[in-house]
C-alpha cells in the first residue's frame, strides 16, 4: 500500500521558499571567505578589473612568497601561538576550578559567589583603572598582561557550573566520597572524563578569543618583538604599514608594488585565519552538545 502522505501546493511552495532563503544567506555568509582566498591567489592587478571573484585570476603567489620573507610576520605568529596555547589552558584551569565548586549543593556560600562573578558581567573598573592595576603588578609590556586579567571568563564560568550541575550525578560524587575519593581526585578523575564536551567548548571559546585578541596588545605593549598576528595584520590592512615588507618608493615600479600590497592583504587574512580553520572542525562535534547542556538551565 502506498501511504506516502501528497503535500499540498502550499507546503511544496513554502518549502522552495524557505530552501532560496537559506541558499541566498549560505551565499551571503560564504562568499567573503571564498573571495578572501581566491583574490590571496589571484593577480592583484585583476583584483580592480573584477571586483567579484567566483574563481582565481590568474595564480599568483608573490604574496604568499613576500609573507615568509617577513620576518615580522613568522615572529608574531610564534607569539600569538604561545599567548593563545598558555593562556587558553591558565583559562580552562582557571574555569574548571572555579565552576565546580560552584555546582556542589554543599559548597557553603556559592550564591553569593555566584552573583560576585555575575556582576563583573555588567560591571568593571574600564580601561584606565585596568590599566593602573597592570602597572602596579608590573605586567605592562609582558606576554602576562594579554592574558592574566581575562584569566577567567564569568560567562563562560556560568556555562560550565551549569554544565556540572546537570550532566555529573550527586549520587556518582557520594558514592566516590564513600569509597574515600578526595575532591580534588574525583574532579580529575570523574568530573573532567565526563566532561568532555564542556572542555572542548572552552578551548575553543578561549583560544578563539586569544588568537584574534588585538586591543589587549595595542594598549599593553610597547615592545614590537612581543607583537602579536593580529596586531602586525591591523598595521598591514589599516595602516599600510608595508615599508619593510615592499620598500615602497615613488619610481617606475611604485605602482607595480602597490598592486602587490593589495594581494598581501588577503594573503595575510588566509594566514592567519589557517590555525582556526584547521582547529574547528576537530572540536565542532562537541561544540553543539557541549554549549547547549551547559546554557539550558540555571
Amino acid at each position: 500500500m502506498n501511504l506516502r502522505i501528497q503535500r499540498t501546493a502550499g507546503e511544496k511552495v513554502f518549502d522552495a521558499v524557505n530552501f532560496t532563503l537559506v541558499l541566498f544567506l549560505t551565499f551571503l555568509i560564504f562568499y567573503p571567505l571564498v573571495f578572501v582566498l581566491f583574490a590571496s591567489v589571484s593577480d592583484p592587478r585583476q583584483i580592480y578589473v573584477h571586483p567579484l571573484l567566483f574563481w582565481p585570476q590568474g595564480f599568483h603567489l608573490e604574496s604568499y612568497a613576500k609573507i615568509f620573507e617577513n620576518q615580522d610576520i613568522w615572529r608574531s605568529y610564534g607569539n600569538t601561538l604561545l599567548y593563545t596555547v598558555t593562556g587558553t589552558l591558565i583559562n580552562v584551569t582557571m574555569t574548571v576550578l572555579g565552576a565546580y565548586p560552584l555546582s556542589r549543593r554543599r559548597f557553603f556560600g556559592k550564591n553569593v559567589f555566584t552573583f560576585l562573578f555575575t556582576f563583573t558581567m555588567f560591571f568593571s573598573g574600564g580601561l584606565i583603572p585596568g590599566y593602573l592595576v597592570n602597572q602596579s603588578l608590573g605586567i605592562v609590556n609582558t606576554m602576562w598582561a594579554l592574558i592574566l586579567p581575562g584569566a577567567i571568563s564569568a560567562y563562560n564560568l556560568i556555562i560550565m557550573r551549569t554544565f556540572f550541575q546537570t550532566q555529573v550525578p550527586v549520587e556518582l560524587e557520594e558514592s566516590a566520597y564513600v569509597d574515600g575519593c578526595s575532591d580534588y581526585r574525583l574532579l580529575y578523575k570523574i568530573v573532567l572524563p565526563l566532561s568532555t564536551p564542556i572542555l572542548a567548548v572552552m578551548l575553543l571559546f578561549y583560544g578563539v578569543g586569544h588568537w584574534n585578541s588585538y586591543f589587549d596588545a595595542m594598549i599593553y605593549l610597547s615592545d614590537r618583538e612581543l607583537y602579536p598576528l593580529q596586531l602586525i595584520l591591523r598595521e598591514i590592512l589599516i595602516q599600510n604599514d608595508f615599508q619593510q615588507m615592499t620598500a615602497i618608493a615613488i619610481d617606475d615600479g611604485y605602482a607595480d608594488r602597490m598592486m602587490v600590497q593589495e594581494g598581501i592583504k588577503y594573503a595575510v587574512v588566509v594566514v592567519s585565519s589557517l590555525p582556526l580553520l584547521v582547529l574547528y572542525p576537530l572540536l565542532s562535534k562537541f561544540f553543539e552538545k557541549g554549549i547547549l547542556v551547559g546554557a539550558i538551565k540555571g
